[in-house]
């Protein structure tokens, strides 16, 4: 009996769909308990990882999520971003720039 092909797309979806519940969930219950959501999340992950149940084990899978989040975290990082914020660093990070 072969093996039916490996749809990336379908997994990388179902799998958010299931990182995203148990996310919410986990969130939803640390905050109940007066703690902070990045352990709700951090506990999620570890709940639902390829060392807990195992619900998302694909390393492809778990390759295109962390590079999701890589560029979620590059974008978020860049919308907050004001150099006028910076203060005096502000002014040696322009001069470093314009000299090269």
């Amino acid at each position: 009996m072969e093996d039916a092909p490996h749809n990336l797309v379908a997994d990388v979806m179902l799998g958010g769909v299931v990182l995203l519940g148990a996310a919410l969930i986990s969130v939803l219950i640390f905050r109940r308990l007066g703690l902070g959501a990045v352990l709700g999340y951090l506990a999620a992950g570890i709940a639902i990882g390829p060392d807990g149940l195992g619900l998302i084990g694909a390393p492809e899978t778990i390759l295109a999520y962390s590079e999701i989040g890589i560029i979620l975290l590059f974008s978020s990082s860049g919308w907050n971003y004001r150099p006028a914020g910076c203060g005096c660093c502000a002014g040696i990070f322009c001069c470093s720039v314009r000299c090269r």
